[in-house]
């Protein structure tokens, strides 16, 4: 027997949550909309270090397999 509630399906109340949030994300925009644009420079910069952390991996001590600076030592290893 199969169960037909295990699917993902968008049911009165699911609509009904949507709305609420779409709307309340409308009116939550439009109230602070002065105060999130007049923050947003501040956010790009802090936005620098925290992509810095994530394209890095965090470096990790730079042990990677790509490192050259090991071979720069004149001599085969």
């Amino acid at each position: 027997m199969s169960d037909n509630n295990s699917k993902s399906t968008l049911n009165g109340q699911g609509i009904a949550f949507l709305l609420f949030i779409l709307i309340g994300g409308f009116f939550l925009w439009a109230e602070h909309r002065a105060h999130i644009m007049g923050a947003l420079p501040y956010l790009i910069f802090l936005l620098c270090p925290i992509m810095h952390i994530f394209m890095h991996k965090g470096h990790g001590g730079h042990n990677g397999k790509h490192d050259d600076h090991s071979n720069h030592q004149g001599g085969t290893s």
